[in-house]
């Protein structure tokens, strides 16, 4: 039975599509550790002396590598899961962070090290090693910053972010078609998707995912 990750923007719908995938396919959902994360508000709201100082964007990339590492330990013990969000995209995310000056030189050294240490295991796990497909969302950058604008949290909203987001909106492509290589990829156009209020849109999405499994010879 499939594993599978669902990945894309900040506020673009992961959640929605990984729920509606486990529930077509009668899995779980392994969550992004984001509403009991300690560190998520304070990188979101501290000042760029606070982020110099206390080193946030570090801490959270360690805290997200940390969670999403046991998240598909469990998800590929189990089989048959879909993952909301996955540690193959946090380098993506540590990267962007470095290239701002976010997380020194150093740093990522540290965190590429521990990364390479946790995809090793993963390669030598006796039950799987990869997933069988990523399911990108994808859309504009004027539909990213509506979605989470509707989403709502209180600390995503400062008007200091939105370069932030553009700047992981405008390589987000760039690393799915360059650097993601665990599996085939499924892209899903959120400009015209909307799986919590069209229901026609939550059918053909869930149809469109059995299809891309089905071609890649995975048993659904």
């Amino acid at each position: 039975m499939p594993v599978i990750c669902v990945g894309g923007m900040i506020g673009i719908g992961k959640t929605s599509v990984a729920e509606l995938l486990a529930e077509s396919l009668g899995s779980e959902v392994f969550y992004e550790s984001v509403e009991d994360n300690p560190i998520l508000p304070l990188f979101y709201t501290a000042s760029p002396e606070e982020i110099q100082a206390k080193r946030y964007p570090f801490l959270l990339q360690l805290y997200f590598l940390q969670t999403r590492f046991a998240a598909i330990k469990d998800a590929y013990k189990e089989g048959n899961n879909v993952l909301d969000r996955s540690i193959y995209e946090d380098w993506y995310f540590a990267k962007v962070n470095h290239d701002l000056g976010r997380i020194s030189t150093l740093e990522m050294q540290v965190y590429e090290g521990l990364l390479d240490e946790m995809m090793r295991e993963i390669d030598g796990l006796p039950y799987r090693k990869a997933p069988d497909l990523m399911v990108y969302l994808k859309a504009d950058f004027e539909t990213v910053m509506h979605r989470i604008g509707l989403r709502g949290r209180d600390f995503e909203q400062d008007e200091s972010l939105v370069e932030y987001y553009r700047t992981l909106w405008s390589g987000y492509d760039d690393w799915v078609h360059k650097h993601y290589s665990a599996s085939e990829v499924l892209v899903i156009d959120m400009n015209c998707t909307d799986v919590v209020n069209n229901p026609e849109d939550a059918i053909r999405v869930a149809q469109e995912v059995k299809e891309a499994l089905a071609a890649g010879g995975c048993q659904v």
